[in-house]
């Protein structure tokens, strides 16, 4: 692990402090996770991004699924 430092508005450092509190955990842990959680949600984002241009380039066709409906509750 390294260390680094931050600078931060004093404002979200207090609304940190109020939740590590809440919930018994660090300044530290809290960043990490934060983190993490926020580096998951821009890849998603990415893939998600991706997938769409993807179909926009090459929609579905009307047919493509419909093998599929029989199995659907609604497709009986």
């Amino acid at each position: 692990m390294r260390t680094i430092q931050m600078t931060l508005d004093d404002d979200l450092v207090a609304s940190v402090d109020r939740v590590v509190r809440k919930l018994k955990t660090t300044r530290s842990a809290f960043t990490r996770k934060a983190l993490k959680d926020a580096i998951k949600q821009v890849n998603v984002n990415l893939l998600e991004k991706k997938h769409k241009q993807g179909y926009e380039r090459h929609p579905v066709g009307k047919t493509e699924f419909s093998v599929w409906e029989s199995e659907q509750e609604w497709g009986e």
